[in-house]
C-alpha cells in the first residue's frame, strides 16, 4: 500500500505541476463537505501554501463538494483572499449549494460540458442533520398562502402550527446571507474586469456602472436561489445554462485540447484514489498529500 501511495502521489503531483504551468498559478484541491469542522485544517493548509518562497499570487482551486454551510464558505473565502490576489475555481465534476456560493468568489470559474454547479439552497443544521433551507421556507410560504385563502386543511394547520419559529428564522437568515455574499463577491471579484457592455445591443461598448454590476449580481443570486426555477436542491446546472440563462461568464474548457486532459487526468486520478480509500474529506497541493 505504501508503494501505491507513493506512486499516486508522484503521478498527481506531476499532473498538478503541469496545470500550474498552464494556468500560471498554484493549485489546491478540495474534496468534501464545506463545514465549520474543516476550517482549521483548511487554514493551516492555505498557510503552508502561502509560506512557500515561490508562491504565486494566483490560486487555481479545484473544488469537488456536495455543499454545506454558507458561513463556512464565507470563512474559506476570507482565508483564501488573505493569501491570494486572484482565484480561479476549477469544477471538473460538481460543486453544489455552498460550493456554488464559494465559486462565486472567484475571478474565473472553469468548467467543461459535464461539470455542474447547483442552486444556492443553503443547508442548515436542524439538530439532527443538514437540511436545505429554501425547501422548508417554500413549503411554509405555500401553507400560509392557503391559510390566507381559507383553503388550509386540518392536517396542514397542524403542520403549520408545529413549525419551530426560531428554526424558520435561521433558514431565512441563511437564505439572505447567500444573496448578500453572492452580491458582494460577484461585484468585488468576478465583475471587477467587467468594464464595458458586450452583449446588450442597446448598451454595447458603453461603460458598466457600479449600479449595473450590483443589479446583475442580485439577478444571478436570485435566480440561483429560486427553488421554483430549479425544482430540486440537487439540480445539476451546466455551463451552457449558466452562460445563456444567468448570463454568468464561465471559462468552458470543453474544447481546449491542452487544458481538458490535464484537468481530467489530475482530478480523476485523485477522486478515484479518494473513493478507493473511502475518504469523505481530502485536500492536496504540491506540498500536501
Amino acid at each position: 500500500m505504501q508503494i501505491l501511495d507513493e506512486t499516486v502521489k508522484t503521478l498527481v503531483t506531476d499532473r498538478l505541476r503541469k496545470i500550474e504551468e498552464q494556468l500560471e498559478g498554484d493549485v489546491a484541491f478540495f474534496y468534501g463537505d464545506i463545514t465549520e469542522a474543516v476550517i482549521r485544517v483548511f487554514r493551516d493548509f492555505m498557510e503552508r501554501m502561502a509560506a512557500r518562497p515561490a508562491m504565486k499570487n494566483r490560486l487555481i482551486f479545484f473544488l469537488n463538494t456536495p455543499g454545506g454551510s454558507a458561513e463556512a464558505a464565507e470563512k474559506m473565502v476570507e482565508i483564501i483572499r488573505h493569501h491570494f490576489d486572484e482565484v480561479f475555481f476549477v469544477v471538473p465534476d460538481f460543486a453544489y449549494s455552498a460550493g456554488t456560493i464559494l465559486c462565486m468568489s472567484g475571478d474565473r470559474i472553469y468548467m467543461d460540458y459535464s461539470s455542474s454547479l447547483g442552486p444556492i439552497d443553503p443547508q442548515v443544521w436542524n439538530g439532527k442533520e443538514w437540511v436545505p433551507a429554501l425547501g422548508y421556507l417554500d413549503k411554509v410560504e405555500g401553507l400560509l398562502q392557503k391559510a390566507v385563502a381559507g383553503q388550509l386543511t386540518n392536517a396542514e394547520f397542524l403542520i403549520l402550527q408545529n413549525q419551530d419559529l426560531a428554526l424558520l428564522s435561521r433558514y431565512e437568515q441563511a437564505r439572505d446571507l447567500t444573496v448578500t455574499l453572492l452580491k458582494k463577491w460577484l461585484v468585488e471579484y468576478k465583475f471587477r474586469d467587467w468594464t464595458k457592455h458586450a452583449t446588450d445591443p442597446t448598451k454595447k461598448g458603453n461603460p458598466v456602472t457600479s449600479e449595473e454590476k450590483q443589479e446583475r449580481a442580485e439577478q444571478i443570486a436570485r435566480m440561483l436561489g429560486d427553488n421554483k426555477r430549479w425544482h430540486s436542491h440537487n439540480r445539476m446546472i451546466g455551463p451552457d445554462t449558466l452562460t445563456q440563462e444567468l448570463k454568468l461568464q464561465i471559462n468552458d474548457y470543453s474544447g481546449d485540447d491542452v487544458l481538458r486532459p490535464l484537468v481530467r487526468s489530475y482530478n480523476d486520478l485523485l477522486t478515484d484514489y479518494i473513493a478507493r480509500n473511502g475518504w469523505v474529506f481530502f485536500m492536496h497541493n504540491r506540498d500536501f498529500f
